[in-house]
């Protein structure tokens, strides 16, 4: 007879839990190797995580909507159908093997790896140990990805990036937040229990009745009527508010709008839809806008940067993020080195990552490491958005919907005349603390002159 862990996966380098959010089996029920088992919400990614192998399911340790570390036994399978079907119902009582004091943070929170992560890098980290003198700390020239700080690091630092960011938001001192995680780290949920603490001004109705989990960000509260309904945010609307929130604080938002003729794609599109359906593609208009940024970042490297303290890191990889809606939230899938794709290449990528999105298929790798965001609420038939920024990147652009309208056009003679034109509104936000409004409308110009002359070659 034997047993088989199923165990919280780690959603992305920078993530330290997860959240069981369902279950998609209950115990008894037979489970087959990479079948669906639970969902699990995270700040990067909603996904279904499969099963590590075939039998029945006979343990379920952590319930539904708990939030636990990454590596904690949430289930256990038992690969003896007969052994299984005759276990008894899990304790209550019992505790999950891995959890820790860290289980109480927020989602989104950067925590120790998992060793086999860890190993190849940072070796002498795969076993957490007792916190000893503090090492050098890395120059400010030292260039670290996302996620990358040692666990040393983090806690020398007492706490992780996220809640720094949301101390800095509602200007609270680190120092005088008790924490309870690992090393007596500041944990999000420390965090939270601090802000939840009484304030000199009093609360109000609608704050008071805030579902549990969810933060009131700070402003004058609504109070329901008679007859409004009241929904409690799901994890992912918390979660974007939060974000949002905090990246219209950080970053000096300016935004930039150029009209683009679409006339030009709209033939290529015409004479190549068959030819790439065929080949099980779809070719949209956003591959066409997607390709013409990705060829333009590498000479407009600062759209392609992020901060760093006081200095910009420009990022030497290409990474689209392309923002799809779903019917929960919205999520932002990642195109690696969309500079290095064909036209082909980049709408199938598009259509994968969508597909799979909204089927919550998505790997946490998938949606990491972006550099430039677009998104695209011209779908829905608006003129244009203005949107915030996905941080730490120091753009998005947001695509208009495209039609066709009259416009003036100069012919050979150089004439004028009105004729009908297929156009559109690109418009781009960006981070006025590194992109001056001279970088940020050459490169939409550049962009614009890409689309409106595309190449024959380019796909």
């Amino acid at each position: 007879m034997a047993r088989l862990d199923v165990i919280m996966p780690q959603m992305g380098e920078s993530i330290a839990e997860g959240t069981l959010s369902k279950w998609l089996k209950k115990v008894g029920d037979t489970v087959k190797r990479d079948e669906p088992i639970f969902e699990i919400s995270t700040d990067k990614v909603d996904a279904e995580i499969p099963a590590p192998g075939a039998g029945v399911l006979a343990e379920v340790l952590v319930e539904e909507g708990k939030t636990v570390a990454v590596q904690t036994v949430v289930a256990r399978i038992e690969t003896d159908a007969t052994a299984a079907s005759a276990a008894p119902p899990p304790s209550r009582e019992a505790p999950a093997p891995a959890a820790s004091a860290g289980a109480r943070e927020g989602v989104g929170e950067a925590g120790p790896a998992p060793a086999a992560r860890r190993a190849e890098s940072e070796p002498a980290l795969a076993r957490p140990a007792p916190p000893g003198p503090a090492a050098a700390t890395p120059s400010a020239t030292t260039v670290r990805h996302d996620g990358d700080e040692s666990m040393e690091e983090r806690l020398r630092r007492k706490s992780t990036p996220l809640v720094r960011r949301m101390a800095a938001e509602h200007d609270v001192d680190l120092a005088s937040v008790q924490g309870t995680g690992l090393a007596g780290r500041v944990t999000k949920q420390d965090l939270l229990d601090f802000l939840e603490r009484p304030q000199p001004a009093p609360a109000t109705r609608a704050a008071a009745a805030a579902p549990d989990g969810v933060k009131v960000i700070p402003g004058p509260q609504s109070e329901p009527w008679e007859g409004d309904r009241v929904e409690p945010w799901s994890r992912i609307r918390k979660l974007t508010a939060d974000h949002m929130v905090m990246s219209r604080r950080v970053s000096a938002h300016v935004h930039s709008v150029i009209d683009v003729d679409y006339t030009r794609v709209a033939q290529v599109r015409a004479a190549r839809k068959a030819e790439y359906a065929e080949r099980g593609v779809n070719l949209t208009y956003m591959a066409f806008i997607a390709k013409a940024v990705a060829d333009n970042l590498r000479k407009h490297a600062v759209l392609n940067a992020s901060v760093m303290g006081e200095a910009t890191i420009y990022r030497n990889e290409i990474n689209l993020g392309i923002a799809v809606a779903l019917e929960w939230g919205l999520i932002v899938p990642v195109i690696r080195r969309a500079d290095e794709l064909s036209l082909i290449g980049v709408a199938r990528a598009i259509n994968d990552l969508a597909e799979r999105a909204r089927a919550k298929k998505l790997s946490p790798d998938e949606v990491q490491r972006g550099t430039f965001t677009i998104t695209n609420p011209g779908v829905f038939g608006t003129l244009v958005g203005l949107p915030i920024l996905n941080q730490p990147q120091s753009a998005i652009l947001a695509v208009g919907g495209i039609e066709k309208r009259p416009a003036v056009v100069t012919g050979a003679d150089g004439a004028d005349a009105i004729a009908i034109r297929t156009k559109g509104m690109l418009a781009l936000s960006f981070d006025h603390r590194i992109v001056d409004g001279a970088d940020a409308d050459r490169f939409l110009a550049d962009v614009r002159t890409t689309l409106t002359d595309f190449p024959d070659g380019a796909g």
